[in-house]
């Protein structure tokens, strides 16, 4: 099993860090997860946060891809439905060729009206969307017939490892009827998952599922938790503020995620005792990535540095073992 740095890019508005500055350290700081040996970073897309959540997955995964040499470069996710299908394929081919074949795409649909209006998608029509799209991508990468012309330069990967991220039992259908890996750890969509791996004549080997747990390493897990509890709140609670802006449900402040109970599933503990549990959480599911967030917005340098220094040196090798 891979373990996987997951990261937004956030830069909380009263951090007072310039943006270029931001993205410079951070850029650093996967270069040297790189040297470290971690082996997949993922990233992810939103639009519009006032903390300046990524917006543009591939033009910073081509960075990544220029500062790097080994580690593999994920999406979990990228809005598929929001931008279209030829300047998503150009795009995601050139990062390829960039990175020497070293990029993992994974797709979904949003849940933001906002994006899909600022974007001029369809919202109601976003999953048969994302299935058209999937399809367009494998002919203009030649993966596949249809296409009148396939993108110069082609990707490196014949095929394109894609992955679906999806919460809900429809998504997991809909991401095993295309072949693709699913992005959860919920023994929920194992089932209609298969179902739609069998409908989309793909064989049970194919199932592959990655997924993203809160944790944090340590042998003073009451100690950590009072100092890193304000910026895991903080995270969840900027999810709840967006979650149904542009809805009718905006003026009720509604807690899509329960911020309160976030302790009650958030893992503190030693290398050992973490990676125990990590076993149990997904035994009997054909689990390849497990992706952990590689910070939490407002924590120090210092702190953040050494979180991931430690997932990759001491966790990781535990789960590869």
């Amino acid at each position: 099993m891979r373990l996987g740095l997951y990261i937004d890019m956030r830069n909380r508005p009263a951090s007072g860090r310039p943006w270029a500055a931001h993205y410079g350290r951070w850029l650093d700081r996967i270069a040297e997860a790189d040297r470290l040996g971690c082996e997949i970073v993922w990233l992810t897309e939103h639009h519009f946060f006032d903390d300046g959540y990524l917006p543009q997955v591939w033009t910073m995964a081509a960075a990544i891809a220029a500062r790097t040499s080994f580690i593999r470069i994920g999406a979990a996710v990228a809005l598929l439905p929001l931008h279209s299908a030829i300047e998503t394929a150009e795009q995601i081919a050139l990062v390829d060729v960039i990175s020497g074949g070293r990029i993992e795409p994974g797709f979904g649909v949003g849940y933001r009206r906002p994006e899909y209006q600022a974007f001029n998608g369809d919202f109601k029509r976003r999953y048969g969307e994302y299935r058209t799209r999937i399809g367009a991508l494998r002919s203009l990468w030649g993966e596949a017939p249809g296409a009148d012309r396939t993108v110069t330069p082609p990707p490196v990967q014949t095929p394109m490892p894609m992955w679906g991220g999806f919460g809900g039992p429809q998504g997991a259908r809909l991401a095993g009827e295309l072949g693709l890996g699913l992005q959860s750890r919920s023994p929920e969509l194992l089932q209609p998952y298969r179902e739609g791996l069998a409908a989309g004549t793909h064989g049970e080997g194919a199932a592959r599922m990655a997924g993203q747990l809160e944790l944090f390493l340590t042998d003073d897990p009451e100690r950590t938790w009072a100092e890193i509890q304000p910026f895991v709140a903080y995270r969840w609670e900027s999810y709840n503020r967006y979650m149904f802006e542009g809805t009718r449900r905006e003026a009720e402040a509604p807690q899509h995620f329960d911020v309160g109970s976030i302790r009650s599933r958030f893992l503190l503990g030693t290398p050992d005792q973490v990676a125990q549990e990590i076993r149990r959480q997904t035994a009997g599911l054909p689990m390849t990535d497990i992706y952990v967030w590689a910070d939490y917005p407002g924590l120090s340098d210092a702190a953040i540095d050494r979180h991931i220094q430690l997932l990759a040196t001491e966790l990781a090798p535990r789960l590869r073992d």
